[in-house]
């Protein structure tokens, strides 16, 4: 019987090992295939000129969020800015057929409604001039058809005109009730409507027994087309990498370095039990890779955060098992038992913590734009991946490893059972002080960079815009040539510490983008370029350039960011049956964006994509920390009940205090790679990334618990004057009462 166990043991063993040799190796097959976005590998970049000559700022805007959209159907990667005052910008990943793009994108600002036209026998022929435009239409959406009769759900699209567009309309549909109306867009028939009656109120619906997703299409392509601006193609590049193969190259070995550090802490601290999560882990990076691809996942500097935190979550998911089974050890039970009962108590956290954060990614997803879209999808797909393996396959591993003999506890280590709690809920005074402190010194550094340089953050080219730079050198630089000669010269002539850099491919000309140059400061790098390089002065152009990340991109993030929270407070809430550790867990989160967004004030940090991308993986970071020590505190609750509820917090805080500093030790350390080994814009990235991971740790091990026991004493106490109250009522109402009766007797 033994040896069958062994044998079935081995062979769990053995597929484990080769699944993972296999998904390594197909992985690494498939990253040439992943698409890499702009900042690693370029793409296409073509510009739109106004055919107005003059265009209002407000349209330009507008036309810039809706291409911004439009793009998005190829890349969530991709880049839409204005050039100067009548241009915009479209940087497109992972394409090089220019031509291809152009003919996909189609001419912008081309939607129109159309009357129909007839024969002299009333044959319909055709359809006329247009009488309504894009310009005409402040929205489309989908709405669900209030016909009945339907087996299914059926749709409808509603479009709401703005004033002038209203008048026209009715006048059209009066004059064509029973007639159809045909939208084009592109010079193709999306749509031919029949007209039921005149529509006076300027709202219209269109029916038709759509499915939802015919609906949305329809919808996305009126509010698309709906431009404001006529706009004509001015030129069309392939362009090269911003960061180019050096960013690649650094990020993977900085990757490889990290996680070999991670792996040998794992089987160091937790040994049998580390060997099978180094397995696991590595498993979980060929499936990364391999799902990447599957689903044509554009990859940039944001979702490398992305794969960063969900590879943090999966040691982390593993740390809260392992701890678990050390415990139980420690209690005297046996290996195979504790290891059952370690997975079984440590589900609840894991499952909590990633449902929280997969929450946040899907309405990031569905709600962002661009680069936190991009974010979310490397998100959700490695969240989903790090819990199954860390559940199912280091679940497997282990059992096989006790099955072929590792079966003595001191191979796994124990915990023994805390005796004597360290006491955080005494000195949570001292720890809100601290984070005050520092929250209250970021705000004032933001009212003096304000005050002294106009804005409150060092806002980089991705959100306040600069100078777009086109050089044309003598001869084909390189990557490394742009990254180790030119740009130490564009730096010393702009005083522009990150300056952006792109080839155009089949030429040697090089596009410089800095921070706003003046007419003195675009001479001065002029003519460095040309002593440096001998380049001809009369060859370099320049033009303003608008921010990539939009105001409407900003509101964009910024809604999905509190849609996040609020789904994410009403799932804590629901899960912990309890407001107060909802309220505790959003507080923490709050607490760890605003210590680094006051660092960013404080040094003056750039402030440019990269910072969406930050602030996002801190808020799924946190939240999954604070969930594992409220989680502690429920199954605590129910074995010893809250009759003590200081010590029941410690006691919380110092069982899983292990698990809060090794997970954010491995963490810290993969970014740590990246920062000591990355170019200058990873650096940037991991920078505030490295304090975010520190005040995540310090607010779910100093403040989270505490605040949630200030707040529960408080409801305690409201609770305990309420009764005090409605006591003394009561027994004011009664001794009315009788002497009311005594009176009635006299």
């Amino acid at each position: 019987m033994k040896e069958e166990s062994k044998g079935k043991s081995l062979l769990i063993l053995l597929l484990v090992v080769a699944a993972t040799v296999m998904f390594g190796i197909m992985g690494y097959k498939n990253m040439p295939n992943i698409k890499l976005g702009l900042d690693l590998d370029g793409g296409v970049s073509i510009t739109y000129q106004a055919v107005e000559e003059n265009p209002d700022e407000q349209d330009m805007r507008d036309t810039v969020y809706k291409l911004q959209k439009r793009a998005e159907t190829y890349s969530n990667e991709a880049e839409v800015y204005q050039e100067g005052s009548n241009r915009i910008n479209i940087d497109i990943p992972g394409v090089s057929d220019a031509n291809e793009i152009l003919a996909q994108l189609g001419k912008p600002g081309s939607l129109m409604f159309c009357p129909p036209v007839y024969d002299e026998n009333g044959e319909l022929v055709g359809f006329g001039d247009p009488v309504l435009t894009g310009a005409d239409i402040k929205s489309a959406g989908v709405a669900k058809s209030e016909s009945q009769g339907s087996a299914v759900d059926v749709y409808e699209v509603g479009i709401v005109f703005n004033d002038e567009g209203a008048k026209t309309f009715a006048e059209v549909t009066e004059a064509n009730v029973g007639k159809p109306i045909a939208i084009i867009y592109d010079g193709e028939v999306i749509s031919a409507p029949v007209v039921q009656q005149a529509i006076t109120g300027g709202n219209c619906s269109i029916t038709g027994d759509f499915t939802i997703d015919e609906a949305d299409n329809l919808a996305q392509t009126i509010r698309l087309g709906a431009l404001k601006l006529e706009l004509k193609e001015l030129r069309s590049n392939v362009v090269g990498a911003k960061l180019g193969e050096q960013a690649i190259n650094t990020s993977i070995k900085a990757g490889l370095i990290g996680f070999a550090i991670v792996v040998i802490f794992m089987i160091l601290v937790y040994r049998v039990a580390g060997v099978a999560a180094s397995i696991a882990l590595s498993m979980y990076v060929g499936l990364i890779l391999i799902l990447l691809d599957a689903f044509e996942v554009t990859l940039t500097l944001p979702g490398i955060a992305g794969i960063i935190l969900s590879i943090g979550m999966a040691v982390d998911a593993n740390v809260i098992i392992f701890t678990r089974i050390k415990e139980e050890l420690g209690t005297g039970k046996s290996v195979k038992l504790a290891i059952q009962s370690g997975f079984n108590k440590a589900l609840s956290a894991i499952v909590d913590g990633n449902v929280t954060t997969i929450i946040a990614a899907a309405v990031l997803y569905l709600r962002g734009s661009g680069t936190v879209r991009g974010f979310a999808q490397t998100l959700a797909i490695g969240i989903i991946l790090s819990m199954v393996t860390a559940l199912f396959v280091t679940r497997w591993l282990l059992n096989a490893l006790y099955g072929l003999g590792f079966n003595k506890a001191s191979m796994y280590g124990t915990k023994k059972p805390v005796e004597k709690s360290i006491d955080f809920v005494s000195k949570r005074k001292f720890c809100y002080a601290i984070s005050g402190l520092v929250i209250a010194a970021g705000l004032a550094f933001m009212g003096m960079n304000k005050a002294k340089f106009g804005d409150m953050f060092n806002y980089g080219l991705d959100f306040k815009g600069g100078t777009s730079t086109n050089v044309t050198f003598n001869e084909d630089m390189s990557l490394e040539d742009i990254s180790s000669k030119v740009i130490p010269v564009v730096v010393e002539a702009t005083g522009d510490q990150s300056p952006q850099t792109q080839k155009v491919a089949g030429t040697t000309e090089v596009i410089i983008k800095t921070k706003s140059l003046d007419a003195d400061g675009r001479e001065k790098l002029n003519k460095a370029l040309a002593e440096s390089f001998g380049v001809d002065e009369e060859k370099i152009t320049a033009e303003n350039i608008s921010g990539a990340v939009s105001l409407e991109m900003k509101k964009d993030a910024l809604m999905a960011v509190i849609m996040a929270t609020i789904l994410m407070l009403l799932y804590i809430w629901i899960r912990f049956k309890n407001i107060l550790f909802a309220s505790s867990a959003v507080a923490a989160l709050c607490h760890d964006v605003m210590v680094v967004v006051a660092f960013y004030a404080i040094l003056k940090w750039s402030v440019g994509s990269t910072f969406i991308a930050c602030m996002l993986t801190i808020v799924g970071y946190s939240i999954n920390a604070t969930i594992v020590i409220f989680d502690r505190i429920r199954e605590n609750i129910k074995i010893y009940g809250n009759r003590d509820l200081k010590e029941l917090v410690n006691r919380s805080i110092t069982e899983t205090l292990t698990r809060s500093i090794n997970t954010s030790l491995t963490t810290f350390v993969m970014v740590l790679c990246l920062f000591a080994l990355g170019v200058s814009s990873i650096r940037e990235f991991a920078l505030p990334l490295m304090v975010g991971i520190v005040a995540g740790a310090y607010s779910s091990v100093c403040i989270t618990g505490p605040l949630w026991y200030d707040l529960t004493k408080r409801r305690e106490a409201k609770k305990a004057a309420k009764a005090i109250e409605d006591k003394k009522a009561h027994n004011s109402s009664k001794t009315a009462k009788k002497a009311s009766k005594d009176k009635d007797v006299k």
